[in-house]
Parts: C-alpha cells; sequence; structure tokens
C-alpha cells in the first residue's frame, strides 16, 4: 500500500514530478489510498487529534527543517507521533482499569506510574518519530543516532545510544511495525495527478507548493480551523458536546483535508479554474462541492486577516 500511495516519482529537491505515472497505476493508488482513509475513520480512537497540539506540531516541523528532511516525512513524524501516543494513552486506561481493586488496597497505582514515564520520554518518542519517518524516505536525509543524541544533549538530555535503540523499538513495537502509514501529502500530491489526467491545466509546481504550505498552516491551525468548519456545517456559532464529539471523524479525514486544501490552493493561484476544479474533486472523491468550499473558506478565514471572499461561503 505504502508503495502505492508513493506512486509519483520524485527529484530530490524539486518535489514530485508530475504526469509521468501510468493511469491504472494512479487509479490503483487511488482507490488504495481511500479504502486506507476508511479504514482509519472507521477505527478511529476517541482520543485522535490529541496529540496534534500546534507546540508539538511546530517543533516537529522545526526539528525536520533543522536536519534537512523532506516535506512528506515531517507529516509523517506528526502521524506516527500522534499514533504511538494514543497507544500509550489507551495502555494507560487499560492499566488504571486493572489497578483499581489494587490501589484500593493500598498497593499503588501503575497507571500513574505509566503516566509519568511517558511525561519524561515525551521528547524522546517524538525524536525516535522523526527517526522512523526519515528511515522510511528512500530519496532524502536519514537521522542516524548520533545526529538524534547530539540534538538531544543540546537540550540537556543525557540518554545513550542503546537508550535511543529502545525508544525507536518500542515505538515499532507499540504500533506493531505498521509505521509506512500515508500522510495528506500523499493525498494532495495524487489528487493533483489525477486533476492533470483529467484535462485541468494547472501550474502543477506553483499550485504543490501552494499547497504544501497551506497544509503546514493546517497543521499549525488546527483547532481553529475545525473549529470555523463545524460551526459553518451546523449553521451555529455554538455547537454541542455531541456535535463536537461526531465532528472528530472530519478532522481525521484525511481526504477531505486534501480536498480542501487544494481547493484553496487553486483559488489563491488561478481563479479562474476554481470551479472546475471543486467540481472535478467532487467527482473523483464523492466529498460535496459544498463540503470542499466549507473547508476552503475554514481555511481561508484565518489566512487572511479579513473574512473569506463572500462567494465561498
Amino acid at each position: 500500500m505504502g508503495s502505492q500511495a508513493r506512486a509519483l516519482p520524485r527529484c530530490r529537491d524539486q518535489g514530485p514530478v508530475f504526469g509521468r505515472v501510468a493511469p491504472e497505476v494512479i487509479e490503483d493508488a487511488l482507490i488504495s489510498l481511500a479504502k486506507e482513509n476508511e479504514r482509519y475513520l472507521s477505527k478511529l480512537s476517541d482520543q485522535a487529534g490529541r496529540f496534534k497540539d500546534p507546540q508539538i506540531v511546530e517543533f516537529i516541523f522545526l526539528l525536520s527543517e533543522k536536519w534537512h528532511l523532506d516535506q512528506s516525512t515531517k507529516y509523517q513524524a506528526v502521524e506516527l507521533l500522534e499514533r504511538f501516543m494514543i497507544k500509550q494513552v489507551e495502555q494507560i486506561c487499560q492499566s488504571s482499569r486493572e489497578n483499581v481493586r489494587s490501589s484500593e488496597q493500598g498497593q499503588g497505582s501503575g497507571g500513574s506510574s505509566l503516566k509519568d514515564q511517558i511525561n519524561d520520554t515525551f521528547v524522546l518518542r517524538l525524536v525516535s518519530c522523526v527517526q522512523l519517518a526519515s528511515k522510511l524516505s528512500l530519496h532524502y536525509n536519514r537521522v542516524n543516532s548520533d545526529t538524534a543524541l547530539q540534538f538531544l544533549r543540546s537540550l540537556k538530555y543525557s540518554y545513550t545510544k542503546q537508550e535511543l535503540l529502545e525508544s525507536e523499538l518500542t515505538v515499532l513495537k507499540t504500533l506493531y511495525y505498521q509505521i509506512n502509514v500515508s500522510t495528506p501529502l500523499a493525498y494532495v500530491e495524487l489528487l493533483l495527478e489525477v486533476l492533470g489526467h483529467n484535462g485541468c491545466l494547472l501550474p502543477a509546481k506553483p499550485l504543490h507548493q501552494m499547497c504544501t504550505q497551506l497544509l503546514d498552516f493546517s497543521y499549525l491551525t488546527r483547532d481553529v480551523i475545525y473549529d470555523t468548519l463545524l460551526k459553518v456545517a451546523i449553521e451555529n456559532p455554538a455547537p454541542s458536546k455531541l456535535q463536537v464529539v461526531k465532528f472528530l471523524a472530519v478532522k481525521e479525514d484525511f481526504m477531505l483535508l486534501a480536498v480542501g486544501i487544494i481547493s484553496t490552493g487553486v483559488f489563491t493561484l488561478d481563479p479562474g479554474h476554481w470551479t472546475q476544479v471543486v467540481e472535478h474533486l467532487s467527482c473523483i472523491t464523492g466529498i460535496t462541492s459544498q463540503s470542499i468550499l466549507e473547508f476552503s473558506y475554514a481555511v481561508l478565514a484565518h489566512v487572511m486577516d479579513n473574512p473569506a471572499p463572500q462567494h465561498l461561503r
């Protein structure tokens, strides 16, 4: 699946090369990504998104920039850390339930101990996720142990190479070695390729660059964007708790994020093709044009100091 999701050929430092992939390969990759997205949403944890706090995301983005990692690697590191930490939280909850009787009998709380351990090792785990993400890329820099340790020591941590290796193994085992997950960037790039094959004459390189910038922005302002999107979707400035809970699947929908980012990018760079592109994206993904427009409005409402243009509403 991972190889299909990365079907677009890439040139070092130049991003993906569009128009080089056979239509049947693109179709298979798109179907595979759609199924992966559906599987993820069908098993969504109620903790999803909890570890995509802007400060955490910014930390990973800056660290990836420091280590000259490519765009897809930083997104993959964010998603790996998110999924790993969710598993850790689930372990805390399970441990707490199992130790309720022991705690009542004065035998201490295993859950609290595990929670403290997670807090103490959070930065180490974050670095391990960036390392693992870098190793999944076949064409870009990989973060070796010396580089990772040097960074950790600059933050006054005194981990050893053995502890660093054990941390990587902990992440791998916790995620059952299923770390080659597709990122929203893979969805964006594949949809751009599909649009090209469908006859949408778009400025591929500038649009791709704009989309990556908007994707960065959406990660860093995730909560406010989706808060706006929820209020627009329900036409109510005060959503109920139940509506917020049900909206979690929307916040984690990579396909919706990708079409929304592309729509916003096209509106910014080539508004003459915007309506056509939204219609194409709707046909390709099954996401309604209204949903795509609402997402673009939510993004633009925070990109600009003033509200988005009236015809986006």
